[in-house]
């Protein structure tokens, strides 16, 4: 498989108890993927452990992939639902408070992420796996996206392909900082979400 080519999963079901079933086999293929690992989770795998039989599976999912470009899909979604939130709460009181609450950004978003099934071995996957890093790059420059029309609604003087440069940069440092405790054991959740805003907001101190 072109390891550029994107996979096209089909569309969530509508109907509540298909969408219950959807939602359990995401569920369950998260748990998976954290207990065997992106190479060895299958399709059969999931089905067995949801109690369900492959053509309900292949309803909604092609492959693995598909069902793990969806993990990857409801992770981001969920993500950007809180900036969409914070961005909001702050947009109208200018480019200070946006800049002041970074952490609170960082914090919420973590808060998210957490409680999702296999989480950071959905992290793992949409940086591990050619067929799903798309997902990754396309929810970052939304996320970038978001905050250059935050700011330059309040700098309408500013270069947007500077500050979207500057943005994005600042998008994948925040993300790395939160991706880097769930392996780092030697600091601080605290510390790390204070400093790394700190750092983002340029503070000399």
């Amino acid at each position: 498989m072109n390891a550029r080519a994107k996979i096209k999963p089909r569309s969530p079901p509508k109907q509540e108890r298909a969408q219950a079933t959807y939602d359990l086999l995401l569920d369950v293929a998260g748990e998976l993927l954290g207990e065997v690992g992106i190479e060895r989770i299958s399709t059969n795998m999931i089905c067995a452990r949801a109690g369900l039989t492959p053509p309900a599976l292949y309803r909604y999912f092609k492959d693995k992939y598909a069902v793990l470009e969806a993990l990857g899909q409801r992770l981001m979604t969920k993500q950007n639902d809180v900036l969409e939130a914070w961005i909001a709460r702050h947009v109208d009181q200018g480019v200070d408070a946006l800049r002041d609450n970074i952490e609170e950004l960082m914090r919420e978003t973590a808060a998210v992420t957490r409680p999702e099934p296999g989480a950071v071995w959905i992290l793992r996957a949409l940086h591990a796996t050619p067929q799903l890093a798309h997902i990754r790059l396309e929810s970052h420059r939304y996320v970038t996206d978001r905050l250059v029309e935050a700011y330059a609604r309040n700098l309408p003087d500013a270069d947007r392909d500077e500050l979207w440069q500057e943005l994005r940069l600042t998008v994948e440092l925040g993300f790395a900082a939160d991706e880097m405790l769930y392996e780092e054991t030697r600091v601080s959740p605290d510390a790390i979400f204070r400093l790394t805003a700190r750092m983002l907001r340029g503070d000399q101190s």
